[in-house]
């Protein structure tokens, strides 16, 4: 697995995109800094471009690099952190416009599966983390899933895989942000608030 982490990480240091395994589903990853890798991304999907991906950091010192986490989330994200939490919050500096909200915001998670952080560690950046299926149809629990979603829709492959085998199916990720504040669940997922 080491050989196929680092390899990925060369992938996306070079703006390709790598589907990988997350402790919900099945992920694209792309470096969120890179417009033309972001952009791949959403060719793979088949989503538009307004719908805006989540992404996944190494730690929460990588999140504050780039997102403003409101203090009204610091018990949530010290629980739920690295898991299955999302939160949104306005975007600092770096990211690519794609994946940047209208409102100016970013949603960002720390993973709780490792194969996720240390893809985020090795670019030493956000990646992009959004679902790994044909945009419309459910998440992808197995490569193999995402392959017949992929080919039955005629869109390119992914530049590299890390096939962990099945995963065991889980809810997305919960995703929260701050209004007034006031913690507002924009998705209840598999965290329950």
């Amino acid at each position: 697995m080491k050989a196929e982490l680092v390899r990925a990480i060369e992938v996306l240091k070079a703006g390709g995109v790598v589907l990988f395994p997350t402790e919900t589903a099945y992920g694209l990853a792309a470096d969120a800094r890179n417009p033309r890798a972001v952009r791949r991304v959403f060719e793979i999907k088949g989503r538009e471009p307004e719908k805006t991906p989540p992404l996944i950091v190494s730690d929460r010192e990588m999140a504050e690099e780039y997102v403003a986490i409101d203090p009204v989330l610091d018990s949530l994200v010290a629980k739920y952190w690295p898991g299955a939490l999302t939160v949104v919050g306005k975007v600092g500096k770096g990211l690519a416009r794609d994946v940047v909200r209208h409102d100016g915001t970013v949603a960002v998670r720390v993973s709780s599966h490792s194969i996720a952080r240390a893809l985020a560690k090795g670019v030493g950046a956000p990646i992009v983390a959004t679902s790994a299926n044909v945009s419309g149809l459910s998440a992808c629990y197995s490569v193999r899933t995402f392959d017949r979603q992929r080919r039955a829709a005629k869109h390119p492959e992914p530049d590299f895989v890390i096939d962990a085998g099945p995963l065991p199916y889980r809810k997305p990720s919960t995703i929260v942000m701050v209004k007034k504040g006031k913690v507002i669940v924009l998705r209840q997922g598999s965290v329950r608030i």
